[in-house]
């Protein structure tokens, strides 16, 4: 569903890799006990800590300055900075998270955004996660999932639109848990989803390259400047990016992957 634009309104059309500044949150410990929806192994907090760390390093590396805010040893999750907010060089949004034991998240991020942006907004109904927001080089895709409501993104919508981003409402699969979870930028032209978002007519205008068989964990990349980030275990993926002359770094990512974390949600990029 595309919303409506407003009389004279135009959309941004900027690149959508363009980072020079990053906020991350350090893990706490209790970060292990983090959401999530299958089972498996608990990460080892030493580990997923490194690898946290090699995460922000790699940012700085790549020319971001990059912030770390102080763990939450209360709320888990808060080192996915990305899922409470949402960030643009015009401004940023307090999101609403769908999860119950995050919402208190946001509070604890706002005076760090207000320092930064030169515009704070906020949303006030419904549920949106930073996970479900994919933003592309003309719009803004907003998928409904189950941490992600249709009266969170109407909302959302309006919101980007004070910021000069058009906003498009999107189904995410069952079984996906967040929109990016299934799919990310390789480049301005081009997804890389799971077979499950293959038709996704959100990207009836783009190239849609599917995940090799068994690597459907690999479909959250993280593209910034003329960089791709990608989990170092997914080697079919990167042999595909290879072959299409996609520039990559590699980043550890088994620990945090234990609890349904990617690349992306790590930080708030502008």
């Amino acid at each position: 569903m595309a919303m409506a634009k407003r009389s004279g309104y135009a959309a941004r059309m900027t690149s959508p890799f363009a980072f020079t500044h990053a906020l991350c949150r350090a893990p706490a410990p209790s970060a292990v006990n983090g959401i999530r929806a299958g089972g498996g192994p608990d990460p080892d907090f030493g580990a997923l800590a490194a690898e946290h760390d090699a995460y922000v390093a790699m940012l700085r590396d790549l020319g971001l300055s990059v912030d770390v805010l102080p763990p939450l040893a209360d709320y888990p999750d808060a080192l996915f900075t990305e899922d409470v907010a949402l960030t643009f060089p015009e401004g940023a949004i307090l999101l609403r998270p769908g999860a119950e034991a995050r919402a208190g998240e946001v509070a604890h991020i706002r005076d760090a955004l207000a320092a930064r942006h030169p515009m704070l907004l906020e949303m006030t109904v419904g549920h949106v996660e930073g996970g479900d927001v994919l933003r592309l080089a003309d719009r803004v895709i907003i998928g409904l999932s189950d941490r992600t409501d249709r009266v969170g993104a109407v909302e959302l919508a309006s919101l980007l639109e004070r910021l000069g981003y058009r906003a498009e409402i999107a189904a995410t699969p069952a079984g996906v848990l967040h929109f990016k979870t299934g799919c990310s930028l390789i480049d301005e032209r081009t997804i890389l989803a799971v077979p499950a978002m293959r038709d996704c007519l959100a990207f009836a205008e783009l190239e849609v390259v599917l995940t090799p068989l068994g690597e459907e964990g690999a479909a959250n990349i993280l593209r910034v400047r003329d960089m791709v980030l990608i989990g170092e275990r997914w080697l079919a993926t990167q042999a595909m990016l290879a072959a299409r002359g996609v520039p990559f770094r590699t980043v550890a990512t088994e620990h945090i992957a234990r609890i349904d974390a990617g690349l992306s949600c790590m930080s708030l990029r502008w």
